[in-house]
Parts: structure tokens; sequence; C-alpha cells
């Protein structure tokens, strides 16, 4: 049997607040629905960067994309973060009734690709290139693991690293989870569902009245793309770039999707107290 698998993108910013988006993958689960878990976790890297007395660094490249300047530094600190942040996130499952296994990245070649040592940043005005980054560009999805886990009745829960080719070498990198999301699902041929602690993309940021509701048309699409700022152009890069991932086992690809093994029935199927009928958990908002 071949069902629709959906990935769930649940955004790493503070103001997400995942129990909304816990609630939403114990009723897929309890309706026996295949579903993939992708999270961030910028706010906890940031925090722990702090601790540990690093300010965190972001940059802006030339075509307006702000993301996190990564050197070794930040590199250690971010795969401890985001572990915990990972371990977290399954607890919550397991504590709802959703039997979850914690995957990164680099478990199993999961997500794999080139890494990018020096980038290209904007600098008060000037365009220059920055050294010493620990970031890749996700060119591989590993399906057979997770739909491994999938047919044994869990819910993956995935984050970054992505592990990175660098010349004969491969190593822990970090990589934009919103993308990682977009990979995993485009490999996986499953629906999109991402979930951030904004209502979406506006037309005009000072007016709530111009939240664009849909994209219909390679025009909208263009309206979209142009009036997405900051944060949220990774997003919208994330929800319409095509995907580079390939299906297969430790990246090796697949032209077409393997028939779904027989499935062992998932355990834990009780929800928390009170969900029963609700499709939507407080603080989630969805942006297909």
């Amino acid at each position: 049997m071949v069902g629709v698998t959906v990935v769930v993108k649940i955004g790493g910013a503070r103001a997400v607040d995942p129990a909304g988006a816990v609630t939403d993958v114990a009723h897929l689960t309890v309706n026996d629905e295949d579903v993939v878990v992708v999270h961030g976790g910028s706010t906890a890297v940031d925090d722990a960067l702090e601790q540990v007395g690093k300010e965190p660094e972001y940059v802006e490249s030339p075509s307006g994309v702000t993301g996190r300047f990564t050197d070794a530094e930040t590199m250690d600190v971010f795969e401890m973060a985001m572990g915990k942040v990972n371990t977290d996130l399954v607890a919550a499952f397991e504590n709802a009734g959703v039997p979850a296994v914690g995957l990164n990245g680099v478990d199993g070649k999961l997500l794999s690709g080139p890494r990018k040592s020096a980038i290209r940043v904007v600098e008060d005005g000037t365009k220059k290139i920055r050294r010493g980054e620990h970031s890749g560009t996700i060119e591989a999805v590993n399906t057979d693991l997770l739909e491994t886990q999938l047919d044994a009745g869990y819910v993956p829960v995935v984050s970054v690293p992505m592990l990175g080719k660098d010349g004969d070498e491969s190593l822990p990198v970090n990589a934009d989870a919103d993308r990682a999301a977009a990979a995993v699902a485009g490999a996986l041929d499953a629906t999109l569902v991402v979930l951030t602690d904004v209502e979406g993309v506006y037309e005009d940021p000072e007016d709530p009245e111009s939240l664009i509701d849909e994209v219909l048309t390679p025009a909208d699409l263009d309206g979209v793309q142009d009036a997405a700022e900051g944060f949220m152009t990774k997003k919208v890069m994330a929800a319409t770039e095509p995907s580079r991932a390939r299906r297969g086992s430790r990246g090796r690809g697949r032209e077409q999707p393997r028939p779904r093994r027989a499935r062992a029935p998932r355990r834990g199927h009780a929800l928390p107290s009170g969900c029963a009928g609700r499709r939507g958990g407080r603080g989630s908002r969805r942006q297909r």
C-alpha cells in the first residue's frame, strides 16, 4: 500500500508552542497517517551561545536572505543545543502517546550534501566572502531510513545538522531547517505543513489586513517572493523551490517510490485529555 505522508515542520523560534503541533500529529497518527516531523531550534542555539559567552551572528546574503554564520565554535554549540531540542520534542510526543524516534541528519546519512566553507555576505553595503563557515546544501535524503521507522509504527523526529562532504571527509554542518523539511517532503512525495510564529507573508508588514492567504498563479508567487522579508524569505524558498534531494538508501537514487511494507500496529494511541476531535492545536499556525 502506498499512502500519503505528511511532513510537519515545527519552527524553532521562542514564540512557537510545540504543544499544538504535538496534538496535531497525535490526531494524524491515531488515524494511521504517516507523519515525519522536522524541527528547528534557532532560539535554543542562540540561548546556548549566550551561555558560553558567544554572541549569535546573523549575516545577509547578496540576495537579501538572512541566516546564521556558523563558525567552528558555533557549530559545537549548535550540535549540543539541537540535540537537546530533539530529545525534548521526542519526549513530548511520547507523553502524548505518539511513538517517536529522534534522528539528526548525520544519523544513517539521513541528510547529506556538500559543505559550504565560504559564503557571500553583505556587510555595511559591501559584498564580502566570509570563510570558516560550517553549513551545507542538502542534496540527498535517506528515505529508506525514514520509511523503515514509519513502517515500524514510529514518527521520525528529524533535525539538522546534516552530513556535509568536504573533500575526502564528511562532517556535521548546519543547514536551514525549513529547507531540510522541504527536502524530506520532496524525497518522500509528501505534503509539507510549516508551523511558525507568524500568520504568514504580508504585502505590507505594517497592515495586518494585507496577509496573503493563497497563491494560485505565477504572478501570485512572484508577489509572495517580493513581499517576504528576513527569515520568512527562507520559508518561502522552502515551500517553492524544486527539491534537489534524491530518494534512496544512503543517497542512492530511486526513480519510483517503493511499495509500503506491512506496517506494525502503532503503540500508545491514547490521546491527551481534551484532544479528541481537535484538528488544530493552539499555538500552531499552518502555512501550506
